[in-house]
């Protein structure tokens, strides 16, 4: 394995592309993460090798690149001109077969981690499809993340399912902006685009609204792949005409809220479509797409609220959390997820590897709805519920009616909790809101139709200048936490 400290940039693209072409295994590490994550994560993968930029070092000063450092700068600097002329002719003028003869390329047969099989110690050869393309890193935003191994059949499974809902072509564009660190990046961003044949542009800020409008518009992007915070700052920033030539919007990390689908789409004429995926799925699982319309058919495929249908070749599952056993349509329960997408396993742990793979299902962690058409709706997630006075009381439906009643377009609210000593845990509300809005908020929040246990004091709402995110743009949860944590009162 090799480790990736670059952004998603033309040089970070070619840079895993070279990796995987050579039979080495990229790891993108997550620059926004603390250097003791990033230590801990090079640690898990044996690498002893990573490879940066100067100028990317710059940008970061604080960080402490772990192993021996290989600076694009100074291989790019290496080969002359003629070399350069040769490599061109050879691309374009040779056969594939031919062009992998020539550059020596063979096909890699190597023994899987032991740690992704069941038996310890066991080695089991694979063929070059099955065997491990990335190891990507959870997030961390509710607890340590685990390094995700996908190997190529799950990458390549992901991105047949994907094109064939959204069918783009060689005139197609995707903008570029997820960072390699992040599955959706990984699949979407950069190894769709190399094997369907599709353009990509590149930008290694996703925040950069303005040079991101721009880009969108010179190079005629047709594919904008985001996060719900991404695209809120694209509202203040970007104008309609910028965005003119998107036929698709599609959004995942993190729950679209209603409110930020119809601003976007008041803007920009163009409704976001809302996906849903987890890295240990490659990790695309639904998507809503566009509905199909012929004399005398009309077919749905998006609607409101929902995450979509399931991807071909994807089948999901709602089941009770106790009993395991499916549930009726329209009742919440746990997803399970099971197809060729879904991952070998954690790295080097397999009993977190077991408790979440059984029979070829992926236990998702996420409370979910099926209806009977097939959309499904995820309503929470099982970690980000509290247990209070025996009462399972969930986060996220504290904050989408927070979110509601304040009529703001962008995130102000985040949820978290503390331990209680009379009813096990407590509420806690960090907000960015000027007192006066908030007050207004409060008012019909006591209004509102949640149950009263679900309703924290005016005293257990904390106001902060910005709330966390991680660089993948979804909220900090464990941010949230210790900030909320360090500034609660009493109830």
């Amino acid at each position: 394995m090799v480790g990736l400290l670059l952004p998603p940039s033309v040089g970070g693209a070619l840079t895993n592309y070279a990796l995987m072409l050579m039979g080495r295994v990229p790891v993108n590490l997550n620059y926004t993460s603390s250097n003791e994550v990033t230590a801990s994560c090079a640690r898990q993968c044996e690498i002893d090798t990573v490879i940066t930029s100067k100028a990317f070092l710059e940008r970061f000063p604080g960080m402490d690149v772990p192993g021996r450092t290989v600076l694009l700068e100074d291989a790019l600097s290496v080969p002359r001109v003629m070399e350069k002329l040769a490599s061109l002719v050879l691309a374009w003028l040779l056969p594939a077969g031919l062009l992998k003869r020539a550059l020596g390329a063979t096909q890699v047969k190597q023994s899987v981690d032991p740690s992704a099989t069941a038996t310890k110690n066991a080695t089991v050869k694979m063929d070059s499809m099955d065997q491990l393309a990335t190891v990507i890193f959870s997030s961390g935003s509710t607890g340590d993340p685990k390094g995700v191994m996908l190997t190529h059949y799950n990458v390549m499974s992901n991105i047949g399912q994907v094109s064939q809902v959204f069918m783009l072509g060689g005139r197609d564009r995707v903008l570029g902006i997820l960072p390699f660190f992040h599955s959706f990046g990984f699949t979407a961003g950069l190894w769709l685009p190399a094997v369907q044949g599709v353009g990509v542009v590149f930008h290694p800020n996703p925040l950069d609204a303005q040079v991101i409008g721009g880009l969108v518009q010179k190079y005629k992007v047709t594919f904008l792949i985001a996060t719900p915070t991404f695209l809120q700052g694209y509202m203040r920033r970007c104008t309609p005409e910028n965005f003119g030539s998107l036929q698709y919007v599609l959004v995942g990390a993190e729950k679209l809220q209603e409110r930020v689908a119809l601003a976007f789409e008041d803007r920009f004429g163009i409704r976001p479509l809302e996906g849903y995926g987890c890295t240990e799925c490659s990790p695309v699982v639904t998507v809503n797409g566009r509905d199909f319309r012929a004399p005398g058919f009309h077919q749905v495929a998006a609607r409101r609220g929902k995450i979509g249908h399931p991807l071909p070749g994807v089948c999901v599952k709602v089941v009770d959390i106790e009993t395991g056993l499916p549930v009726a349509p329209g009742t919440q329960g746990m997803l399970l997820v099971k197809g060729p997408n879904v991952m070998r396993g954690y790295l080097g742990k397999p009993d977190k590897s077991a408790e979440v793979l059984r029979d070829g299902w992926y236990t998702t962690g996420d409370i979910a709805t099926m209806e009977e058409d097939g959309f499904l709706t995820i309503t929470d997630r099982l970690s980000r519920f509290s247990k209070i006075g025996g009462e399972m009381v969930p986060h996220i439906r504290i904050e989408e009616k927070l979110q509601e009643l304040s009529e703001s377009p962008e995130q102000v609210f985040a949820v978290t909790s503390v331990a209680d000593e009379k009813k096990g845990e407590r509420i806690l509300v960090v907000h960015t809101l000027a007192d006066d809005v908030l007050g207004k908020t409060l008012e019909k929040f006591a209004q509102s139709d949640l149950p009263a246990l679900w309703k924290p004091k005016a005293s257990q709402f904390l106001r902060v200048n910005t709330i966390p995110f991680l660089g993948t743009g979804k909220v900090d949860l464990r941010g949230v936490k210790s900030l909320a944590a360090s500034r609660a009162v009493p109830a």
